[in-house]
Protein backbone atom coordinates (compact mmCIF):
# COMPACT_ATOMS: atom_id res chain seq x y z
CA UNK A 1 0.00 0.00 0.00
CA UNK A 2 1.18 3.10 -1.20
CA UNK A 3 -0.40 6.65 0.47
CA UNK A 4 1.12 9.86 -0.26
CA UNK A 5 0.07 12.54 2.72
CA UNK A 6 -0.62 15.63 2.30
CA UNK A 7 0.05 19.07 4.36
CA UNK A 8 -2.09 21.95 2.79
CA UNK A 9 -1.09 25.15 2.24
CA UNK A 10 -1.22 28.23 0.06
CA UNK A 11 2.09 29.29 0.65
CA UNK A 12 3.81 26.19 1.25
CA UNK A 13 1.90 22.91 0.97
CA UNK A 14 4.22 19.43 2.20
CA UNK A 15 3.78 16.31 0.38
CA UNK A 16 5.29 12.68 1.35
CA UNK A 17 5.01 9.38 -0.24
CA UNK A 18 5.58 6.55 2.11
CA UNK A 19 4.64 2.77 1.55
CA UNK A 20 3.46 -0.06 3.82
CA UNK A 21 7.05 -2.56 4.23
CA UNK A 22 4.86 -4.92 6.52
CA UNK A 23 5.08 -5.64 10.02
CA UNK A 24 5.19 -2.75 12.12
CA UNK A 25 7.57 -1.09 8.84
CA UNK A 26 6.94 2.05 6.77
CA UNK A 27 9.00 2.93 3.87
CA UNK A 28 9.87 6.30 2.64
CA UNK A 29 9.92 6.57 -0.93
CA UNK A 30 10.04 10.64 -1.36
CA UNK A 31 8.84 13.47 0.14
CA UNK A 32 9.27 17.54 -0.53
CA UNK A 33 7.39 20.90 -0.27
CA UNK A 34 5.90 22.98 -3.34
CA UNK A 35 7.09 26.40 -2.47
CA UNK A 36 4.14 28.67 -3.85
CA UNK A 37 4.98 32.15 -2.64
CA UNK A 38 3.30 34.70 -0.84
CA UNK A 39 3.65 37.50 -3.23
CA UNK A 40 1.66 35.98 -6.32
CA UNK A 41 -2.29 36.14 -6.09
CA UNK A 42 -3.86 33.07 -4.94
CA UNK A 43 -5.59 32.05 -8.11
CA UNK A 44 -1.29 31.17 -9.14
CA UNK A 45 -0.19 29.35 -5.90
CA UNK A 46 -3.66 27.40 -6.52
CA UNK A 47 -2.87 26.66 -10.04
CA UNK A 48 0.88 25.52 -9.15
CA UNK A 49 -0.39 23.54 -6.42
CA UNK A 50 -2.55 21.55 -8.50
CA UNK A 51 0.21 21.02 -11.40
CA UNK A 52 2.71 20.07 -8.56
CA UNK A 53 0.22 17.77 -6.96
CA UNK A 54 -1.17 16.16 -10.06
CA UNK A 55 2.83 15.62 -11.52
CA UNK A 56 3.32 13.94 -7.52
CA UNK A 57 0.18 11.83 -8.20
CA UNK A 58 1.10 10.83 -11.87
CA UNK A 59 5.08 10.00 -10.59
CA UNK A 60 4.17 8.16 -7.16
CA UNK A 61 0.86 6.20 -8.14
CA UNK A 62 -0.71 5.97 -5.17
CA UNK A 63 -3.52 3.62 -3.62
CA UNK A 64 -4.40 6.10 -1.05
CA UNK A 65 -4.35 10.41 -0.48
CA UNK A 66 -3.69 11.27 3.05
CA UNK A 67 -4.67 14.91 3.40
CA UNK A 68 -5.00 16.79 6.77
CA UNK A 69 -8.36 18.70 7.94
CA UNK A 70 -8.02 22.27 8.34
CA UNK A 71 -8.53 22.79 12.13
CA UNK A 72 -8.37 26.25 12.91
CA UNK A 73 -6.43 29.31 11.71
CA UNK A 74 -5.49 32.61 13.07
CA UNK A 75 -8.49 34.33 11.16
CA UNK A 76 -11.54 33.84 9.42
CA UNK A 77 -9.55 34.49 5.94
CA UNK A 78 -6.70 32.24 6.59
CA UNK A 79 -9.42 29.86 7.24
CA UNK A 80 -10.97 30.23 3.64
CA UNK A 81 -7.17 30.19 2.07
CA UNK A 82 -6.50 27.49 3.85
CA UNK A 83 -9.38 25.72 2.61
CA UNK A 84 -8.96 26.45 -1.02
CA UNK A 85 -5.57 24.90 -1.01
CA UNK A 86 -7.60 21.99 0.75
CA UNK A 87 -10.08 21.83 -1.89
CA UNK A 88 -7.49 21.65 -4.51
CA UNK A 89 -5.99 18.77 -2.95
CA UNK A 90 -8.71 16.96 -2.79
CA UNK A 91 -9.54 18.11 -6.75
CA UNK A 92 -6.18 16.50 -7.64
CA UNK A 93 -6.38 13.30 -5.84
CA UNK A 94 -9.99 12.77 -7.35
CA UNK A 95 -9.20 13.35 -10.73
CA UNK A 96 -6.33 10.98 -10.24
CA UNK A 97 -9.39 8.76 -8.83
CA UNK A 98 -7.59 7.91 -5.89
CA UNK A 99 -9.29 7.07 -2.41
CA UNK A 100 -9.15 10.14 -0.61
CA UNK A 101 -8.83 9.58 3.70
CA UNK A 102 -8.89 12.79 6.15
CA UNK A 103 -7.48 12.83 9.25
CA UNK A 104 -7.42 15.38 12.17
CA UNK A 105 -4.70 16.86 13.67
CA UNK A 106 -4.62 15.22 16.93
CA UNK A 107 -5.30 11.79 15.40
CA UNK A 108 -2.08 11.92 13.05
CA UNK A 109 -0.42 13.45 15.95
CA UNK A 110 -1.51 10.38 18.05
CA UNK A 111 -0.98 7.81 15.10
CA UNK A 112 2.94 8.96 14.89
CA UNK A 113 4.02 10.02 18.41
CA UNK A 114 1.73 8.03 20.54
CA UNK A 115 -0.08 11.51 22.21
CA UNK A 116 -2.60 13.29 20.06
CA UNK A 117 -1.15 16.69 21.83
CA UNK A 118 2.23 16.26 20.41
CA UNK A 119 4.28 19.22 19.54
CA UNK A 120 5.04 19.83 15.80
CA UNK A 121 8.68 19.64 16.64
CA UNK A 122 8.27 16.14 18.38
CA UNK A 123 6.44 15.15 15.42
CA UNK A 124 8.89 15.72 13.18
CA UNK A 125 11.61 13.82 15.23
CA UNK A 126 9.34 10.90 15.40
CA UNK A 127 8.94 10.88 11.68
CA UNK A 128 12.42 11.05 11.30
CA UNK A 129 12.71 7.86 13.43
CA UNK A 130 9.91 5.87 11.89
CA UNK A 131 11.51 6.65 8.56
CA UNK A 132 15.24 6.50 9.02
CA UNK A 133 15.93 9.86 7.16
CA UNK A 134 17.49 13.03 8.55
CA UNK A 135 14.78 15.39 8.30
CA UNK A 136 15.74 19.54 7.82
CA UNK A 137 13.81 23.15 7.24
CA UNK A 138 10.34 23.53 6.78
CA UNK A 139 8.61 21.44 8.86
CA UNK A 140 5.43 20.86 6.44
CA UNK A 141 7.26 17.81 4.38
CA UNK A 142 7.56 16.22 8.00
CA UNK A 143 4.13 16.62 8.61
CA UNK A 144 2.53 15.65 5.14
CA UNK A 145 4.90 12.06 6.11
CA UNK A 146 2.94 12.21 9.69
CA UNK A 147 -0.04 11.66 7.30
CA UNK A 148 0.64 9.31 5.52
CA UNK A 149 1.98 7.65 8.04
CA UNK A 150 -1.15 7.49 9.44
CA UNK A 151 -2.44 7.04 6.01
CA UNK A 152 -0.96 3.13 6.51
CA UNK A 153 -1.51 2.24 9.68
CA UNK A 154 -5.14 3.51 9.26
CA UNK A 155 -5.82 1.69 6.26
CA UNK A 156 -4.18 -1.59 7.80
CA UNK A 157 -6.19 -2.03 10.72
CA UNK A 158 -9.60 -2.66 9.58
CA UNK A 159 -11.82 -1.19 12.45
CA UNK A 160 -9.88 2.62 12.00
CA UNK A 161 -10.91 1.75 8.33
CA UNK A 162 -14.09 3.49 7.18
CA UNK A 163 -15.04 1.78 3.69
CA UNK A 164 -15.54 4.56 0.95
CA UNK A 165 -19.20 4.36 0.35
CA UNK A 166 -20.01 6.43 -3.20
CA UNK A 167 -22.57 9.85 -2.15
CA UNK A 168 -25.50 9.30 -4.22
CA UNK A 169 -27.34 12.91 -3.12
CA UNK A 170 -25.92 15.06 -5.94
CA UNK A 171 -26.74 12.55 -8.55
CA UNK A 172 -30.54 12.87 -6.59
CA UNK A 173 -30.56 16.43 -6.49
CA UNK A 174 -29.76 16.32 -10.38
CA UNK A 175 -32.32 13.79 -11.12
CA UNK A 176 -35.00 16.62 -9.56
CA UNK A 177 -35.74 15.62 -6.38
CA UNK A 178 -35.50 18.74 -4.85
Amino acid sequence: MRVLGIDPGSRYCGFGVVEDAGGTRVRHLAHGVFILGADRPIEDRLRSLHEGLAAALAQHRPEVVAVEDVFHARNARSALVLGQARGVALLAAAQAGVVVRSFSPSTIKQAVTGSGRAEKDQVSRMVAVLLGLQLEGRLDASDALAAAICGVLRTRSPELESPRKKNNYFFLKARGRR
